[in-house]
C-alpha cells in the first residue's frame, strides 16, 4: 500500500537517489515514449477518444512507480499483470520506471514537472493536481474515460474522482485512498480494562482512555501526536476536521482555525500532555515515531491511516492481531487522501487510450491487478487492510467479500472503523506550507507547559494568511 505512508514521505521531503529500471512487456517491438509528441510513428486506433483502445493498436507507454527489485512480491505481480494485460493488448509495450526507496519526493517531482520529463503515466497524490496543472503536466482525459474504457466507473466514489477534477475536467484515475481513523493497541486496551472492540468515539473518551493506559506505567503513553516535519500541522488539521472545523475558509484566502474549535483542539492536547501526563515525555515526533511506539506496546492510540498497520507488520515486526481501528473521534469529518496516476499532456490519443486501459486493468477492476486478493495472499502480501476503499455498490460488495475470504489479518478488528464511515475532507490549499506553520502550534503545546494557546493560534493565523496571500 502506498497512499498514506508514501504521501507522508513526500511531506518529510527526504531526498533519495533516483534510479530508473526498465521493464519491457512481452509485446511487439515499440519505441520509447519519452517525447511529448509521437508524430504518428505509432498507433492505428480510432481517433474518437470515447472509443476504447483497439487491441490491434501498436504503442509504447512509460509508467511511473514500477515496484523496485527490493519489493520482490510486488514486482512479481507487476510482471504478471503486464503479461496478462498483453493477452488482450499484445501490441502495447509497457516500460516501467522504478524509484528505489520511495516512489516520489518533492524535489524530484517538482523538477520532473518543470522539465516535462515525467513518464507518460505518472504517479501523484490527491494534493498534487494544482501543481501539475500549473506546469501544464497532465492531459484532460475526460473524453477517454467512460463506462466502456472503465466499466466500474459508476462504482468509484465520486469524492475520490473529484480530487482529480478541475473545472469539470478529469485529469487522472485513482489508485488508492484512505480516511484517517483512531489506531489502537488492543493489548494495552485490554490491560487497562478498556474494550478494544469499542475504541473511543469522542475526544473526551480519548482523554479518559489515555489516562487509563498511561496508568499502566513503564513509560507507556495513552495517546500520541506529531509535532515536527509538517506532520504536526497535518494532524492538527485532522483534529479540526473531526470537530467540524476547517483550516482555511471557503474563499481559500483566509485562515479559519483561530476560533473556539481551534482552541478546543489545542487546549485538550495541552491538558492531556501536562495535566494528565498521558502523552509521554518525548515530543517533537514525526511520521514513523508513533508507529514504532505502538508497535512495541509503548503507545495506546493515535490518529492514523489503515496502511500504517501493514507498515508496522512488514517493517517493524509487529503482529496484525495487536491492532484495531475506530473512526476518528468527533466524527464530523475526517482528513482524506490518497494517490492516483495522471497522463502526460501532449502524448497521442492512442497512448492515452493505452494508459487508461492499463490503469483500468491494474487498479480499477475488482478481482484483477491490485484487487487480486487471492494472489496477494499467496505472495505473502497483506490482505484485509481497509484500503483502498473507493468502491461503492456491487463492486464494493464483491471486493469486501474477496478481502474477507483471503484476509491475512483479523478484519473484525477494523469493524468499528468500517461500519461507521466518516465523510472525508481534502487537505487545505498550500497544505505543506500551512502544516509547517501549524507544527509550531503543536510543538508549542506539547513542549511548553506554560504555552499561551491564544498567542500560538494568533501567530499561526497571521503566518497562514501570508501563505495564502502568496498563492
Amino acid at each position: 500500500m502506498r497512499s498514506a505512508r508514501f504521501r507522508r514521505t513526500r511531506r518529510a521531503g527526504a531526498v533519495a537517489l533516483v534510479s530508473a529500471l526498465t521493464l519491457t512487456a512481452l509485446a511487439a517491438c515499440g519505441t520509447s515514449s519519452s517525447d511529448n509528441n509521437d508524430g504518428g510513428s505509432e498507433g492505428s486506433g480510432s481517433s474518437d477518444p470515447s472509443t476504447p483502445l483497439d487491441p490491434k493498436t501498436k504503442v509504447t507507454i512509460t509508467i511511473d512507480c514500477m515496484p523496485p527489485a527490493a519489493k520482490a512480491a510486488e514486482l512479481k505481480e507487476w510482471k504478471e499483470d503486464v503479461a496478462e494485460f498483453n493477452k488482450t493488448y499484445p501490441n502495447v509495450t509497457i516500460e516501467g520506471r522504478s524509484t528505489p526507496g520511495q516512489c516520489l519526493e518533492p524535489p524530484r517531482f517538482t523538477a520532473m514537472l518543470k522539465a516535462k520529463s515525467q513518464p507518460d503515466v505518472f504517479y501523484t497524490y490527491f494534493t498534487d493536481l494544482a501543481q501539475v496543472l500549473d506546469n501544464d503536466g497532465a492531459a484532460d482525459i475526460t473524453a477517454y474515460v467512460n463506462d466502456k474504457s472503465v466499466p466500474a466507473l459508476k462504482d468509484i466514489d465520486p469524492n475520490v474522482l473529484g480530487s482529480l477534477k478541475h473545472d469539470g475536467k478529469l485529469y487522472g484515475l485513482p489508485t488508492s485512498n484512505y480516511t484517517m481513523g483512531l489506531l489502537i493497541n488492543r493489548k494495552l486496551f485490554e490491560q487497562a480494562g478498556l474494550d478494544p472492540d469499542s475504541p473511543p468515539r469522542t475526544w473526551e473518551e480519548v482523554r479518559a482512555a489515555a489516562k487509563k493506559i498511561a496508568g499502566l506505567g513503564k513509560g507507556t503513553a495513552g495517546f500520541g501526536e506529531y509535532s515536527a516535519g509538517n506532520t504536526g500541522g497535518w494532524h492538527f488539521t485532522a483534529q479540526m476536521y473531526s470537530l467540524g472545523g476547517d483550516i482555511v475558509d471557503a474563499s481559500g484566502k483566509k485562515a479559519a482555525f483561530n476560533n473556539e474549535l481551534g482552541k478546543q483542539v489545542a487546549e485538550n492536547l495541552h491538558a492531556m500532555r501536562w495535566e494528565d501526563d498521558s502523552m509521554g515525555k518525548t515530543q517533537l515526533l514525526k511520521w514513523g515515531d508513533l508507529q514504532k511506539q505502538i508497535a512495541t506496546d509503548k503507545l495506546g492510540m493515535f490518529l492514523a491511516a489503515p496502511d500504517d498497520i501493514a507498515y508496522m507488520v512488514q517493517q517493524l515486526g509487529a503482529k496484525y492481531e495487536n491492532f484495531g481501528m475506530g473512526p476518528i473521534p468527533g466524527g464530523k469529518n475526517t482528513l482524506a487522501g490518497g494517490n492516483n496516476y495522471m497522463i502526460k499532456q501532449g502524448i497521442s490519443g492512442d497512448k492515452i487510450k493505452a494508459a487508461v486501459a492499463w490503469l483500468n486493468f491494474k487498479n480499477l477492476t475488482v478481482g484483477k491487478g491490485q484487487f487480486d486478493w487471492a494472489r496477494a495472499k499467496a505472495d505473502g502480501l497483506p490482505v484485509g487492510v481497509p484500503q483502498p476503499n473507493f468502491w461503492l455498490n456491487e463492486s464494493k460488495a464483491k471486493d469486501d467479500a474477496a478481502r474477507a475470504e483471503h484476509a491475512t489479518m483479523p478484519v473484525a478488528n477494523f469493524k468499528t472503523f468500517m461500519d461507521n464511515p466518516v465523510a472525508g475532507k481534502a487537505e487545505p490549499p498550500k497544505a505543506q506550507e500551512i502544516y509547517k506553520v501549524l507544527d509550531n502550534v503543536m510543538s508549542g503545546i506539547l513542549t511548553n507547559k506554560d504555552a499561551d494557546v491564544d498567542e500560538l493560534l494568533s501567530t499561526a493565523e497571521a503566518q497562514v494568511n501570508q501563505v495564502l496571500a502568496n498563492q
